[in-house]
């Protein structure tokens, strides 16, 4: 009932820019927080931003300086502003939400089908 639907992926040239949304819907009390990571070939998935419900912003290494993630809490949406985009930022972002079920009231979390970076001449 509860999904995150991400998009703003797509080709970049490396020094590009992009930016990445990610919407949430469905019954929850609260999101406390929503974040982005990411998945490379041959690598793991990794934390890249996230946010929390207080705009309290938290990076990895990688992203800072050149990532900035913000959050919409009237629209329930977190964005990615890419900058300077480099060939190893090349992944597959997926978007992340914990939050309150309104059925339940438990801590539950979901993940975005994913949407595809590519940084490529």
């Amino acid at each position: 009932q509860v999904q995150l639907v991400e998009s703003g992926g797509g080709l970049v040239q490396p020094g590009g820019s992009l930016r990445l949304s990610c919407a949430a819907s469905g019954r929850f009390v609260s999101i406390n927080s929503m974040g982005w990571f990411r998945q490379a070939p041959g690598k793991q998935r990794e934390l890249v931003a996230s946010i929390t419900s207080s705009n309290t912003t938290n990076y990895a290494d990688p992203a800072k300086g050149r990532f900035t993630i913000s959050r919409d809490n009237a629209k329930n949406t977190v964005y990615l502003q890419m900058s300077s985009l480099k060939s190893e930022d090349t992944a597959v972002y997926y978007c992340h939400a914990l939050f309150i079920s309104a059925n339940s009231y438990r801590i539950l979390d979901r993940w975005g089908q994913g949407t595809l970076v590519t940084v490529s001449s």
